[in-house]
Protein backbone atom coordinates (compact mmCIF):
# COMPACT_ATOMS: atom_id res chain seq x y z
CA UNK A 1 0.00 0.00 0.00
CA UNK A 2 1.18 3.52 -1.03
CA UNK A 3 0.81 5.79 1.71
CA UNK A 4 1.95 8.97 0.57
CA UNK A 5 -0.85 11.17 -1.38
CA UNK A 6 -1.61 14.37 -2.80
CA UNK A 7 -4.10 16.05 -0.33
CA UNK A 8 -5.43 18.19 -3.17
CA UNK A 9 -6.78 15.41 -4.81
CA UNK A 10 -8.71 13.90 -2.04
CA UNK A 11 -12.43 13.65 -2.01
CA UNK A 12 -13.75 14.32 1.87
CA UNK A 13 -16.76 13.04 2.50
CA UNK A 14 -18.98 15.86 2.81
CA UNK A 15 -21.93 16.81 5.38
CA UNK A 16 -23.76 15.05 8.35
CA UNK A 17 -24.02 11.39 8.44
CA UNK A 18 -27.67 10.43 10.04
CA UNK A 19 -29.48 7.65 9.95
CA UNK A 20 -27.45 5.73 7.68
CA UNK A 21 -27.23 8.22 4.80
CA UNK A 22 -24.98 11.77 4.36
CA UNK A 23 -26.99 14.99 4.60
CA UNK A 24 -26.13 18.39 3.77
CA UNK A 25 -24.96 21.26 6.18
CA UNK A 26 -26.70 24.43 5.98
CA UNK A 27 -25.54 27.86 6.60
CA UNK A 28 -22.15 28.92 6.94
CA UNK A 29 -19.35 26.44 7.85
CA UNK A 30 -15.91 26.45 9.35
CA UNK A 31 -13.06 27.19 7.68
CA UNK A 32 -10.48 24.03 8.23
CA UNK A 33 -6.77 24.82 7.49
CA UNK A 34 -4.48 21.74 6.72
CA UNK A 35 -1.87 21.68 9.63
CA UNK A 36 1.09 20.30 7.40
CA UNK A 37 1.19 23.64 5.30
CA UNK A 38 -1.33 25.99 6.52
CA UNK A 39 -3.98 26.10 3.31
CA UNK A 40 -7.12 26.44 3.78
CA UNK A 41 -9.28 23.21 1.75
CA UNK A 42 -12.63 22.72 2.83
CA UNK A 43 -15.30 23.95 5.48
CA UNK A 44 -17.02 22.10 8.20
CA UNK A 45 -21.03 22.56 8.79
CA UNK A 46 -22.54 23.34 12.09
CA UNK A 47 -24.97 21.67 13.31
CA UNK A 48 -27.30 23.49 15.21
CA UNK A 49 -29.84 21.42 17.99
CA UNK A 50 -32.59 20.26 15.43
CA UNK A 51 -30.19 18.52 13.63
CA UNK A 52 -29.08 17.14 16.63
CA UNK A 53 -33.01 16.72 17.30
CA UNK A 54 -33.06 14.57 14.30
CA UNK A 55 -29.86 12.50 14.79
CA UNK A 56 -31.36 11.52 18.15
CA UNK A 57 -34.43 10.68 16.42
CA UNK A 58 -32.64 8.55 14.46
CA UNK A 59 -30.65 6.89 16.58
CA UNK A 60 -33.95 5.93 18.87
CA UNK A 61 -35.30 4.75 15.58
CA UNK A 62 -33.26 2.44 14.42
CA UNK A 63 -32.67 0.58 18.21
CA UNK A 64 -36.30 0.10 18.43
CA UNK A 65 -36.44 -1.12 14.51
CA UNK A 66 -33.02 -3.41 15.22
CA UNK A 67 -33.80 -4.49 18.40
CA UNK A 68 -30.57 -3.54 18.90
CA UNK A 69 -30.09 -3.49 22.32
CA UNK A 70 -32.41 -6.73 22.93
CA UNK A 71 -30.70 -8.94 20.36
CA UNK A 72 -29.14 -12.09 21.80
CA UNK A 73 -25.32 -10.61 22.26
CA UNK A 74 -23.73 -12.48 19.90
CA UNK A 75 -25.32 -10.80 17.22
CA UNK A 76 -23.83 -7.79 18.44
CA UNK A 77 -20.63 -9.02 18.93
CA UNK A 78 -20.44 -10.41 15.03
CA UNK A 79 -21.76 -7.08 13.70
CA UNK A 80 -19.04 -5.76 15.66
CA UNK A 81 -16.06 -7.89 14.44
CA UNK A 82 -17.45 -7.52 10.78
CA UNK A 83 -16.77 -3.42 11.31
CA UNK A 84 -13.49 -3.81 12.51
CA UNK A 85 -12.91 -6.01 9.42
CA UNK A 86 -13.81 -3.44 7.54
CA UNK A 87 -11.65 -0.72 9.13
CA UNK A 88 -8.96 -2.93 8.84
CA UNK A 89 -9.28 -3.63 5.06
CA UNK A 90 -10.36 0.10 4.25
CA UNK A 91 -7.28 1.44 5.81
CA UNK A 92 -5.97 3.27 2.89
CA UNK A 93 -9.13 5.53 2.93
CA UNK A 94 -9.28 6.33 6.58
CA UNK A 95 -5.68 7.14 7.30
CA UNK A 96 -5.62 9.58 3.95
CA UNK A 97 -9.00 11.21 5.63
CA UNK A 98 -7.32 11.46 8.76
CA UNK A 99 -3.81 12.62 7.67
CA UNK A 100 -5.11 15.45 5.72
CA UNK A 101 -6.54 17.92 8.03
CA UNK A 102 -4.96 16.40 11.82
CA UNK A 103 -1.95 16.26 13.25
CA UNK A 104 -0.99 12.51 12.57
CA UNK A 105 1.26 11.31 10.27
CA UNK A 106 -0.25 9.04 7.95
CA UNK A 107 2.52 5.74 8.27
CA UNK A 108 1.50 6.31 12.04
CA UNK A 109 -2.09 6.53 11.46
CA UNK A 110 -1.81 3.23 9.06
CA UNK A 111 0.40 1.69 11.59
CA UNK A 112 -0.47 2.23 14.72
CA UNK A 113 -4.01 3.99 14.96
CA UNK A 114 -6.39 2.14 12.84
CA UNK A 115 -4.65 -1.18 14.00
CA UNK A 116 -5.33 -0.49 17.36
CA UNK A 117 -9.15 1.14 16.99
CA UNK A 118 -9.77 -2.62 15.14
CA UNK A 119 -8.58 -4.35 17.86
CA UNK A 120 -10.50 -2.16 20.72
CA UNK A 121 -13.91 -2.76 19.00
CA UNK A 122 -13.52 -6.45 18.64
CA UNK A 123 -12.24 -6.29 22.22
CA UNK A 124 -15.42 -4.44 23.56
CA UNK A 125 -17.67 -6.56 21.07
CA UNK A 126 -16.33 -9.92 23.43
CA UNK A 127 -17.91 -8.06 26.39
CA UNK A 128 -21.60 -8.23 25.10
CA UNK A 129 -22.26 -12.03 25.49
CA UNK A 130 -19.84 -12.21 28.87
CA UNK A 131 -20.66 -9.56 31.08
CA UNK A 132 -23.85 -9.23 32.61
CA UNK A 133 -25.98 -9.25 35.90
CA UNK A 134 -25.82 -10.97 39.04
CA UNK A 135 -28.07 -12.58 41.56
CA UNK A 136 -27.09 -11.74 44.96
CA UNK A 137 -27.59 -13.49 48.50
CA UNK A 138 -30.79 -12.09 50.09
CA UNK A 139 -33.34 -14.34 52.23
CA UNK A 140 -34.16 -18.05 51.61
CA UNK A 141 -37.71 -17.26 50.77
CA UNK A 142 -36.49 -14.00 48.04
CA UNK A 143 -34.26 -14.08 44.81
CA UNK A 144 -31.98 -11.15 44.74
CA UNK A 145 -30.79 -9.60 40.89
CA UNK A 146 -28.76 -6.88 39.93
CA UNK A 147 -29.97 -6.21 35.89
CA UNK A 148 -27.82 -4.56 33.48
CA UNK A 149 -29.28 -2.49 30.42
CA UNK A 150 -28.45 -0.21 28.15
CA UNK A 151 -28.92 3.46 28.23
CA UNK A 152 -30.43 4.04 24.91
CA UNK A 153 -28.81 6.81 23.13
CA UNK A 154 -24.92 8.06 24.34
CA UNK A 155 -23.67 11.56 23.44
CA UNK A 156 -20.33 11.33 22.66
CA UNK A 157 -18.07 14.14 22.12
CA UNK A 158 -14.46 13.23 20.60
CA UNK A 159 -11.24 15.72 20.13
CA UNK A 160 -8.55 16.41 17.25
CA UNK A 161 -5.38 15.13 18.51
CA UNK A 162 -6.56 11.23 17.78
CA UNK A 163 -9.70 11.17 15.64
CA UNK A 164 -10.22 7.62 14.85
CA UNK A 165 -8.74 6.63 18.45
CA UNK A 166 -10.83 8.31 20.35
CA UNK A 167 -13.73 7.74 17.37
CA UNK A 168 -13.35 4.17 18.80
CA UNK A 169 -12.91 4.84 22.42
CA UNK A 170 -16.41 6.46 22.29
CA UNK A 171 -18.35 3.55 19.54
CA UNK A 172 -17.17 0.40 20.41
CA UNK A 173 -18.42 -0.22 24.40
CA UNK A 174 -21.43 1.89 23.51
CA UNK A 175 -22.14 0.00 20.98
CA UNK A 176 -21.63 -3.18 22.36
CA UNK A 177 -23.24 -2.52 25.54
CA UNK A 178 -26.40 -1.87 23.25
CA UNK A 179 -26.75 1.47 22.62
CA UNK A 180 -27.09 3.70 20.05
CA UNK A 181 -24.76 6.84 19.58
CA UNK A 182 -24.57 10.81 18.62
CA UNK A 183 -20.96 11.62 17.97
CA UNK A 184 -19.41 14.64 17.39
CA UNK A 185 -16.06 14.70 15.97
CA UNK A 186 -13.71 18.23 16.56
CA UNK A 187 -14.77 20.20 13.51
CA UNK A 188 -10.97 20.53 12.72
CA UNK A 189 -10.53 16.64 11.78
CA UNK A 190 -14.15 14.74 11.02
CA UNK A 191 -13.57 13.29 8.23
CA UNK A 192 -12.18 9.89 8.88
CA UNK A 193 -15.28 9.35 12.11
CA UNK A 194 -17.67 10.15 9.35
CA UNK A 195 -16.06 7.38 7.18
CA UNK A 196 -16.40 4.99 10.14
CA UNK A 197 -19.69 5.38 10.34
CA UNK A 198 -20.56 4.79 6.80
CA UNK A 199 -18.16 1.36 7.38
CA UNK A 200 -20.36 0.31 10.03
CA UNK A 201 -23.36 0.32 7.69
CA UNK A 202 -21.30 -1.54 5.31
CA UNK A 203 -20.58 -4.17 8.01
CA UNK A 204 -23.80 -4.75 8.78
CA UNK A 205 -24.42 -2.33 11.84
CA UNK A 206 -28.19 -1.26 11.80
CA UNK A 207 -28.79 2.05 9.94
CA UNK A 208 -29.28 5.19 12.93
CA UNK A 209 -27.07 3.19 15.86
CA UNK A 210 -24.35 5.88 14.51
CA UNK A 211 -25.59 9.31 14.47
CA UNK A 212 -22.14 11.55 13.00
CA UNK A 213 -23.38 15.15 13.59
CA UNK A 214 -20.41 17.97 12.66
CA UNK A 215 -19.76 21.61 14.22
CA UNK A 216 -18.27 23.14 17.17
CA UNK A 217 -18.43 23.22 21.08
CA UNK A 218 -20.81 26.15 21.80
CA UNK A 219 -23.56 25.10 19.23
CA UNK A 220 -23.61 21.48 18.06
CA UNK A 221 -21.82 20.35 21.58
CA UNK A 222 -24.07 22.24 23.72
CA UNK A 223 -27.05 21.15 21.83
CA UNK A 224 -25.53 17.29 22.19
CA UNK A 225 -24.95 17.89 25.90
CA UNK A 226 -28.03 19.68 26.61
CA UNK A 227 -30.48 17.23 24.57
CA UNK A 228 -32.48 15.28 27.34
CA UNK A 229 -32.73 12.35 24.92
CA UNK A 230 -29.31 11.69 25.71
CA UNK A 231 -28.80 9.21 28.36
CA UNK A 232 -25.24 9.38 28.89
CA UNK A 233 -22.34 11.55 28.00
CA UNK A 234 -18.84 10.52 26.96
CA UNK A 235 -16.63 13.09 26.42
CA UNK A 236 -12.67 13.54 25.73
CA UNK A 237 -11.22 17.06 25.73
CA UNK A 238 -10.16 20.12 27.79
CA UNK A 239 -10.72 20.21 31.77
CA UNK A 240 -12.14 23.87 31.31
CA UNK A 241 -14.60 22.17 28.22
CA UNK A 242 -15.55 19.03 30.39
CA UNK A 243 -16.31 21.58 32.66
CA UNK A 244 -18.75 23.31 30.69
CA UNK A 245 -20.27 19.70 29.69
CA UNK A 246 -21.40 19.23 33.37
CA UNK A 247 -22.80 22.57 33.62
CA UNK A 248 -24.70 22.38 30.54
CA UNK A 249 -25.64 18.69 31.42
CA UNK A 250 -27.05 20.09 34.96
CA UNK A 251 -28.84 22.89 33.04
CA UNK A 252 -31.10 20.10 31.64
CA UNK A 253 -31.26 17.55 34.00
CA UNK A 254 -28.89 15.22 35.53
CA UNK A 255 -26.83 12.25 33.08
CA UNK A 256 -24.08 9.99 33.93
CA UNK A 257 -21.14 11.24 32.24
CA UNK A 258 -17.30 9.95 31.09
CA UNK A 259 -15.01 12.44 31.33
CA UNK A 260 -11.08 12.08 30.06
CA UNK A 261 -9.35 15.74 30.05
CA UNK A 262 -6.24 17.72 30.56
CA UNK A 263 -3.22 16.85 31.92
CA UNK A 264 0.23 18.13 33.46
CA UNK A 265 1.84 14.58 33.67
CA UNK A 266 5.60 13.83 35.34
CA UNK A 267 8.53 11.73 34.40
CA UNK A 268 10.60 10.71 37.86
CA UNK A 269 14.02 9.60 36.72
CA UNK A 270 16.05 8.32 39.63
CA UNK A 271 19.66 8.20 39.83
CA UNK A 272 19.56 4.14 39.40
CA UNK A 273 17.80 4.27 36.49
CA UNK A 274 18.62 2.93 33.09
CA UNK A 275 19.58 6.38 31.68
CA UNK A 276 19.04 5.55 28.00
CA UNK A 277 15.97 3.53 28.31
CA UNK A 278 14.94 6.73 30.40
CA UNK A 279 15.90 9.33 27.53
CA UNK A 280 14.17 7.07 25.10
CA UNK A 281 10.99 7.05 26.87
CA UNK A 282 10.75 10.46 28.47
CA UNK A 283 11.72 12.13 24.66
CA UNK A 284 9.09 9.80 23.16
CA UNK A 285 6.75 11.22 25.97
CA UNK A 286 6.61 14.75 25.03
CA UNK A 287 6.79 14.80 21.05
CA UNK A 288 4.62 11.61 20.18
CA UNK A 289 2.20 13.85 17.86
CA UNK A 290 4.38 16.92 18.93
CA UNK A 291 3.29 16.54 22.58
CA UNK A 292 -0.53 17.46 21.65
CA UNK A 293 -1.69 14.37 23.44
CA UNK A 294 -3.74 14.27 26.91
CA UNK A 295 -1.20 11.70 29.36
CA UNK A 296 1.87 13.43 27.48
CA UNK A 297 5.08 13.71 29.83
CA UNK A 298 5.65 17.16 30.26
CA UNK A 299 7.47 17.97 33.65
CA UNK A 300 10.71 16.20 33.89
CA UNK A 301 11.79 15.20 37.56
CA UNK A 302 15.42 14.16 37.65
CA UNK A 303 17.76 12.92 40.34
CA UNK A 304 20.42 15.96 40.27
CA UNK A 305 23.16 13.45 40.06
CA UNK A 306 22.13 12.80 36.49
CA UNK A 307 20.43 15.37 35.46
CA UNK A 308 23.32 17.23 33.08
CA UNK A 309 23.53 13.72 31.36
CA UNK A 310 20.06 12.85 30.99
CA UNK A 311 19.14 16.49 29.41
CA UNK A 312 22.32 16.33 27.15
CA UNK A 313 20.73 12.76 25.69
CA UNK A 314 17.22 13.89 25.71
CA UNK A 315 18.39 16.81 23.76
CA UNK A 316 20.25 14.93 20.87
CA UNK A 317 16.97 12.76 20.03
CA UNK A 318 14.62 15.66 20.53
CA UNK A 319 17.54 17.66 17.80
CA UNK A 320 16.79 14.19 15.46
CA UNK A 321 13.60 14.59 15.25
CA UNK A 322 12.33 14.54 11.28
CA UNK A 323 9.65 17.18 11.02
CA UNK A 324 7.09 16.90 7.68
CA UNK A 325 3.01 17.27 6.28
CA UNK A 326 1.24 14.51 7.78
CA UNK A 327 0.17 12.74 4.09
CA UNK A 328 4.23 12.16 3.48
CA UNK A 329 5.02 8.18 4.42
CA UNK A 330 8.57 9.36 5.78
CA UNK A 331 7.44 12.26 8.59
CA UNK A 332 7.72 11.31 12.21
CA UNK A 333 7.23 14.27 14.00
CA UNK A 334 3.68 16.23 13.69
CA UNK A 335 2.48 19.72 13.10
CA UNK A 336 0.57 21.85 15.35
CA UNK A 337 -3.28 21.69 14.92
CA UNK A 338 -3.45 25.38 14.17
CA UNK A 339 -1.68 28.86 14.02
CA UNK A 340 -3.62 29.97 17.41
CA UNK A 341 -2.32 26.98 19.34
CA UNK A 342 1.11 27.00 18.08
CA UNK A 343 1.09 31.16 19.10
CA UNK A 344 -0.69 29.86 22.80
CA UNK A 345 2.80 27.37 22.41
CA UNK A 346 5.27 30.07 21.96
CA UNK A 347 3.55 32.67 24.36
CA UNK A 348 3.83 30.12 27.16
CA UNK A 349 7.59 29.57 26.16
CA UNK A 350 8.42 32.88 26.33
CA UNK A 351 6.82 33.75 29.40
CA UNK A 352 8.66 30.42 31.43
CA UNK A 353 11.77 31.95 29.41
CA UNK A 354 11.10 35.53 30.89
CA UNK A 355 11.14 33.75 34.64
CA UNK A 356 14.60 32.64 34.11
CA UNK A 357 14.11 29.11 32.09
CA UNK A 358 16.80 28.45 29.75
CA UNK A 359 16.06 26.83 26.27
CA UNK A 360 18.33 23.60 26.38
CA UNK A 361 17.22 22.71 22.81
CA UNK A 362 14.28 24.22 20.97
CA UNK A 363 12.13 26.60 21.91
CA UNK A 364 11.19 28.08 18.89
CA UNK A 365 8.91 27.93 16.02
CA UNK A 366 10.30 25.50 13.08
CA UNK A 367 11.03 27.66 9.70
CA UNK A 368 8.97 25.91 7.54
CA UNK A 369 5.49 25.93 5.88
CA UNK A 370 2.69 24.74 8.18
CA UNK A 371 2.62 25.09 11.96
CA UNK A 372 5.72 23.49 13.76
CA UNK A 373 7.14 23.71 16.97
CA UNK A 374 10.62 22.50 17.67
CA UNK A 375 10.79 19.89 20.24
CA UNK A 376 11.84 22.40 23.39
CA UNK A 377 13.32 21.30 27.11
CA UNK A 378 13.30 24.12 29.31
CA UNK A 379 15.56 23.88 32.13
CA UNK A 380 15.79 26.51 35.63
CA UNK A 381 11.72 26.16 35.24
CA UNK A 382 10.16 26.91 39.08
CA UNK A 383 6.91 25.10 40.38
CA UNK A 384 4.82 28.39 39.42
CA UNK A 385 6.34 28.37 35.93
CA UNK A 386 3.48 29.14 33.75
CA UNK A 387 5.44 26.19 31.38
CA UNK A 388 5.30 23.90 35.00
CA UNK A 389 2.06 24.77 35.69
CA UNK A 390 -0.10 24.79 32.35
CA UNK A 391 -0.65 22.03 30.23
CA UNK A 392 0.47 23.11 26.75
CA UNK A 393 -0.14 20.48 24.63
CA UNK A 394 3.06 21.02 22.88
CA UNK A 395 6.05 19.73 22.28
CA UNK A 396 7.68 21.35 25.39
CA UNK A 397 9.47 19.28 28.75
CA UNK A 398 9.98 21.19 32.06
CA UNK A 399 13.16 20.01 33.99
CA UNK A 400 13.57 20.49 37.22
CA UNK A 401 15.52 18.39 39.74
CA UNK A 402 15.58 16.82 43.05
CA UNK A 403 18.25 15.47 45.66
CA UNK A 404 15.88 12.74 47.42
CA UNK A 405 12.31 10.77 47.23
CA UNK A 406 10.08 12.73 48.90
CA UNK A 407 11.00 16.07 47.02
CA UNK A 408 10.65 14.52 43.64
CA UNK A 409 7.03 13.23 44.84
CA UNK A 410 6.89 17.01 46.33
CA UNK A 411 7.33 18.33 42.78
CA UNK A 412 5.48 15.73 40.77
CA UNK A 413 2.51 16.68 42.47
CA UNK A 414 -0.14 19.04 40.74
CA UNK A 415 -3.26 21.20 42.25
CA UNK A 416 -5.28 20.53 39.10
CA UNK A 417 -4.47 17.15 37.45
CA UNK A 418 -3.81 13.98 38.24
CA UNK A 419 -3.74 12.09 34.45
CA UNK A 420 -0.15 10.29 34.34
CA UNK A 421 2.86 9.53 35.43
CA UNK A 422 6.14 7.68 34.91
CA UNK A 423 8.42 6.40 37.25
CA UNK A 424 12.04 4.95 36.13
CA UNK A 425 14.07 3.06 38.77
CA UNK A 426 15.63 -0.31 39.37
CA UNK A 427 14.59 -0.52 42.69
CA UNK A 428 11.44 -2.62 42.54
CA UNK A 429 10.37 -1.40 46.04
CA UNK A 430 10.38 2.30 45.68
CA UNK A 431 8.80 1.88 42.28
CA UNK A 432 6.08 0.41 43.89
CA UNK A 433 5.95 2.70 47.29
CA UNK A 434 6.02 5.65 44.65
CA UNK A 435 3.63 4.58 42.21
CA UNK A 436 1.14 3.92 45.42
CA UNK A 437 2.43 7.61 46.46
CA UNK A 438 1.15 9.38 43.40
CA UNK A 439 -1.92 10.70 42.46
CA UNK A 440 -2.63 9.75 38.87
CA UNK A 441 -5.00 7.40 37.19
CA UNK A 442 -2.20 6.01 35.34
CA UNK A 443 1.30 5.21 36.30
CA UNK A 444 3.47 3.60 33.80
CA UNK A 445 6.98 2.03 35.63
CA UNK A 446 10.01 1.95 32.98
CA UNK A 447 8.30 2.86 30.30
CA UNK A 448 6.10 5.90 29.20
CA UNK A 449 2.64 5.29 27.20
CA UNK A 450 -0.19 3.13 26.71
CA UNK A 451 -0.13 -0.47 25.36
CA UNK A 452 -1.95 -2.38 23.35
CA UNK A 453 -3.44 -4.16 26.46
CA UNK A 454 -7.25 -2.45 25.94
CA UNK A 455 -7.86 -4.44 29.07
CA UNK A 456 -6.45 -1.46 31.39
CA UNK A 457 -9.51 1.76 32.22
CA UNK A 458 -7.53 5.02 31.35
CA UNK A 459 -9.03 8.46 33.38
CA UNK A 460 -8.02 11.13 35.49
CA UNK A 461 -7.86 12.23 39.51
CA UNK A 462 -8.50 15.75 40.17
CA UNK A 463 -9.62 17.83 37.48
CA UNK A 464 -8.40 15.22 34.57
CA UNK A 465 -11.24 13.45 34.54
CA UNK A 466 -14.52 11.70 36.06
CA UNK A 467 -14.81 7.89 35.31
CA UNK A 468 -12.71 5.40 32.91
CA UNK A 469 -12.28 4.67 28.85
CA UNK A 470 -10.99 1.61 28.12
CA UNK A 471 -10.91 -1.61 30.05
CA UNK A 472 -14.07 -3.73 31.09
CA UNK A 473 -15.03 -0.06 33.06
CA UNK A 474 -15.65 1.39 29.87
CA UNK A 475 -18.12 -1.11 28.94
CA UNK A 476 -20.07 -1.35 32.60
CA UNK A 477 -20.00 2.88 31.96
CA UNK A 478 -22.27 2.19 28.99
CA UNK A 479 -24.93 0.25 30.64
CA UNK A 480 -27.02 1.16 34.19
CA UNK A 481 -27.78 -1.11 36.94
CA UNK A 482 -31.24 -1.78 38.09
CA UNK A 483 -32.00 -4.12 41.65
CA UNK A 484 -34.80 -6.87 41.75
CA UNK A 485 -36.06 -8.84 44.25
CA UNK A 486 -39.00 -11.69 43.92
CA UNK A 487 -40.59 -12.63 47.03
CA UNK A 488 -41.42 -16.35 46.51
Amino acid sequence: MTLSFDPDALELPRGHFIGGEYVSGSGAGLEMRRPSDGAAFAECPVGDAALVDRAVDAARAALAASGWGRVRPRERVKALQAWADLIEAEAGRLAQLEAVASTRPIAQIADIDIAITAEQIRFFAEFADKEGGDQVPTADDQLGMIMTEPYGVVGAITPWNFPISMAGWKLGPALAAGNAVVIKPSEMTPFSTLYMAELAVRAGIPAGLINVVLGDGPVTGNAITGHTGIGKISFTGSTAAGAAIMANVARTGIRPMTLELGGKSPQIVFGDADLALAADCVTRGIIANAGQVCVAGSRLIVDETIAEALAEAIAGRMKAVRPGATWDAATQFSPIISERQIGRIGGIVEAAQARGARAVCGGRRMERDGYFYAPTLLAGVTETSPAVTEEIFGPVLTMQTFSDEGEALALAGHPTYGLAAGVFTRDLSRALRVTKAIQAGTVWVNRYGRSRDHILPTGGYKSSGIGKDLGREAYRANRRLKSVLVQL
